[in-house]
């Protein structure tokens, strides 16, 4: 008895069909997850570009450098508090420290530190489930500092980026 199978129920038939159908709805949807998840912004330095060449303004690095300038941020309990360790600081103007999230620009932060008699402060709470880059400078942006905020830790160290020159 040989009896003919209709179209619809032939197994074969649905793998071809099937195979391609499943692969462009995938490709489709990485497009969509792609599109949404936002860019990798993660350098928040401006760049010049020429040609293929890439070059960043270090000055700022070099002065707080040549100052040798380091602090200590400590975020807890709602407060924001940066400590100088070494160097001369201008002690009586306020600090500009910008909080850089890992991977989303928009959750970046801009905020402006009071001086107190032991350093700089703001009252504000700080998201520690994630890392965040840190850079202090005045509001002038003649020197900067530089740390990370590892998740969940409360304090990090800020240094100059580059090297004292010898």
């Amino acid at each position: 008895m040989n009896s003919q199978r209709t179209w619809w129920r032939e197994p074969m038939i649905w793998l071809v069909a099937g195979l391609p159908l499943a692969s462009i709805v995938a490709g489709v949807g990485l497009v969509v997850i792609a599109v949404r998840s936002g860019g990798a912004d993660t350098v928040t330095d401006r760049v010049q570009r020429v040609a293929q060449i890439q070059t960043a303004d270090l000055g700022p690095d070099q002065q707080a450098a040549g100052l040798r300038l380091s602090a200590v941020l400590r975020a807890e309990d709602g407060v924001i508090e940066v400590l100088p360790v070494s160097g001369e600081f201008a002690r009586g103007q306020p600090l500009s420290l910008r909080l850089t999230h890992p991977a989303q620009a928009k959750a970046d932060l801009q905020l402006e530190l009071a001086p107190t008699a032991t350093g700089w402060r703001l009252g504000t709470e700080l998201d520690a489930s994630h890392d965040w880059g840190l850079e202090l400078a005045p509001a002038d942006g003649r020197w900067r500092l530089r740390g990370r905020l590892p998740r969940a830790q409360h304090a990090a160290h800020l240094a100059p980026s580059l090297a004292a020159a010898k």
